[in-house]
């Protein structure tokens, strides 16, 4: 069976009940998980609770966070203060300088541009190639889709279809996410495949960005998280009775 994945949820952290609302629609949308977007100073409590009301919607929790430098200096500074913290970490990149910087950062995983400012998502070939010698994702958030007017929607289709090609090419993965800040925002699965075709994203490749290449993502870093992780390609298999 599939298990899908909406890997970006931006609910409003300060209200616990719009939280666990967001968590439902997920659930009874069919997701088998979903990525909710924290701040760097989450707390440790407030991470335990999110992770119990998952847990009774029968849903997996991928803790996740957006990380919105705005220059390279303080990109950097903020990788190294969270890459050990966050299951995925995602950059919304905001100038070319930083889109160029977290592209070839392995610490990175994903790579979010503005839907608002076409001029600004800066996903061109040398981006591509970089992300792709990195291992980085590009992330379609879909509500943008839903929610800005004919016009804007035209332009937007343009260019996601552009930086479909060229991640293609430069075998790029693809995530597919809502972008939800709200249930109403939310859509099922079949509905956001139905939409990729708008800018070319064939069924199969849609279907694999809801989730095999987010549960790709999700298994390498729990991995890198755990206590027996040693080095690329290296695992404590065994502890010895003295460790």
């Amino acid at each position: 069976m599939r298990k899908f994945i909406d890997l970006h949820l931006i609910p409003q952290f300060g209200n616990f009940e719009k939280v666990n609302a967001i968590i439902k629609k997920a659930a009874e949308l069919g997701y088998y998980g979903v990525g909710l977007t924290l701040t760097p100073q989450s707390h440790k409590n407030y991470l335990s609770n999110l992770k119990k009301a998952c847990k009774r919607e029968g849903l997996d929790l991928i803790t996740r966070v957006d990380l919105k430098p705005g220059d390279v200096r303080e990109l950097l500074k903020e990788l190294r203060a969270v890459r050990r913290r966050f299951e995925i970490i995602a950059v919304k990149c905001h100038s070319k300088s930083v889109a160029r910087q977290a592209a070839k950062d392995r610490r990175v995983d994903i790579l979010n541009f503005p839907s608002n400012d076409l001029k600004r998502r800066f996903f061109d070939k040398a981006e591509a190639e970089l992300a792709s010698n990195a291992n980085a994702s590009l992330e379609i958030d879909m509500t943008p889709l839903i929610t800005c007017t004919t016009r804007h929607m035209v332009n937007l289709l343009d260019k996601l279809r552009r930086e479909v090609e060229i991640a293609k090419k430069f075998d790029v993965k693809i995530i597919i996410s809502s972008g939800a800040s709200n249930p109403n925002l939310m859509r099922a699965p079949r509905d956001y495949v139905s939409l990729a075709s708008l800018f070319d994203l064939e069924r199969d490749s849609a279907i694999k960005a809801l989730s095999d290449n987010p549960l790709m993502i999700i298994e390498e870093n729990r991995m890198k998280l755990s206590k027996n992780f040693i080095a690329p390609g290296f695992y404590l298999i065994k502890r010895g009775k003295d460790d």
